[in-house]
């Protein structure tokens, strides 16, 4: 037994393919800058090749210690307009909490950067993900972007599949996402457009508007402001409902490109296109969201939370991400014990974002724990604990709720809380 898809939604998005496809008009491609101390490549840039700057939109940490590329890349954006012509990312320093000299090593990336790019400073997004607290080596970063940028970039998968392998941190994967949809051009044909992402992070993630760094590529046109429309949307259902340790990052970064190439008709802020685009952008971001979630540091299990029967969907959403973030849950898929008191307990505690109660009632609240119906009615149900506890054993353990309260729904995504989690901070220095 289980929640339908239909019910959640999710039959409404178009399927995903977790490799790497560039979208028309852009270019990437990676670099090694000597930031990692493992000497792998430590920078990925990608480029707008299109006549005209790409349309961009972006979300950022609201942790109040953002770091220099958050600070600077905020200012950009809006000096812009919402206009780029290519975004950096450094893996292995964070730049936070690096005070005035930090600000001033960010801005002299950046404007290396657009030297390269040929472009203004402002038409550059830059994100960075690592240790806080140590200054960039901002030397060698500069030799490494004039070496990359333009000519070691490329059009090609591998391209992008570099610059995805470049950002890791901790990640012993990388993760990427890609899927098509049908837009209709002036002559009123319709023409495939490409929506691709990739991201990195799998600690030190519990995101308030953003989540750790991604980079989301498209072919379609469209204003930045409706782009920006757009991406809260998605940020809002995906990234914002992943919680690997419930700690928010000072650099998180989501970045929405659209180059326009495809040469379809600007989407409008209304209309089946935008839906359908919105649909493609989600299961983007769906995509790469559980990727990080599966990819956790130390994590055996990818746990999935779904909640329906809400009173709206900030309680949907608020119930979901109290499940995952939950450190007893967490412990308890670990040991594959099916305590769903625990799960009872974190919906019971869940919070809307102003700090009030949501919407339940124990009485018509139901659980499915891997399939298996265990609490309504206001008590627990007859299950077989044995079974439940070898389902547990998949790398995907699906939760569900049944709020009884309307018809709103979500989803949210984490993982289990290992020994390895610990071993891995407690010599990982952040």
């Amino acid at each position: 037994m289980s929640l339908p898809a239909a019910r959640l939604g999710l039959h409404a998005l178009p399927p995903v393919e977790e490799r790497a496809a560039l979208p028309a008009g852009f270019a990437a491609g990676a670099a090694t800058a000597g930031i990692k101390a493992s000497g792998r490549p430590d920078l990925a840039v990608v480029s707008v090749t299109t006549p005209r700057p790409a349309a961009a939109a972006a979300t950022f940490t609201t942790n109040l210690l953002a770091a220099a590329p958050v600070r600077l890349s905020r200012a950009n954006l809006s000096a812009s307009g919402g206009r780029t012509r290519g975004v950096l990312v450094t893996s292995g320093c964070a730049n936070a909490a690096t005070g005035p000299a930090g600000e001033a090593d960010q801005a002299r990336v950046g404007e290396t950067l657009a030297a390269a790019l040929g472009c203004p400073p402002a038409e550059t997004l830059l994100a960075a993900t690592g240790i806080i607290g140590p200054r960039l080596p901002v030397a060698r970063i500069e030799a490494a972007i004039r070496g990359l940028v333009p000519a070691g970039l490329t059009t090609a998968e591998a391209g992008l599949e570099a610059a995805a392998g470049a950002i890791m941190t901790t990640d012993t994967r990388v993760k990427l996402a890609t899927t098509t949809i049908a837009l209709p051009t002036d002559d009123g044909s319709l023409r495939q457009v490409r929506v691709s992402g990739f991201a990195k992070g799998v600690g030190m993630i519990h995101p308030r508007m953003a989540t750790l760094i991604a980079v989301v590529l498209t072919d379609a046109a469209a204003p930045p402001e409706l782009l920006s429309g757009l991406l809260g949307e998605a940020v809002g259902a995906t990234f914002d409902q992943l919680s690997v340790d419930g700690d928010t990052s000072t650099n998180d970064t989501v970045v929405l490109l659209a180059s326009g190439a495809s040469e379809t008709l600007p989407l409008r802020t209304t209309g089946q296109e935008r839906a359908s685009f919105a649909a493609a952008l989600a299961a983007v971001c769906r995509s790469l969201a559980r990727q990080q979630a599966a990819d956790g540091e130390g994590a055996t299990t990818l746990l999935t939370c779904r909640t329906a029967g809400a009173a709206d969907l900030v309680d949907a959403r608020a119930v979901a991400r109290a499940v995952v973030s939950s450190t007893l849950v967490k412990a308890a898929v670990h040991g594959r014990d099916p305590n769903w008191g625990r799960i009872a307990s974190a919906a019971g505690a869940a919070r809307r974002p102003d700090g009030t109660a949501v919407a339940l009632d124990p009485q018509r609240l139901a659980i499915i724990l891997a399939g298996r119906p265990v609490f309504g009615a206001g008590g627990p149900l007859p299950f077989e604990r044995e079974a439940v506890a070898a389902a547990m054993a998949a790398p995907e353990l699906v939760v569900e709720l049944d709020l009884g309260q309307g018809e709103a729904v979500a989803e949210a995504w984490g993982c289990d809380l290992s020994e390895a989690y610990v071993h891995e901070n407690a010599a990982y220095s952040t």
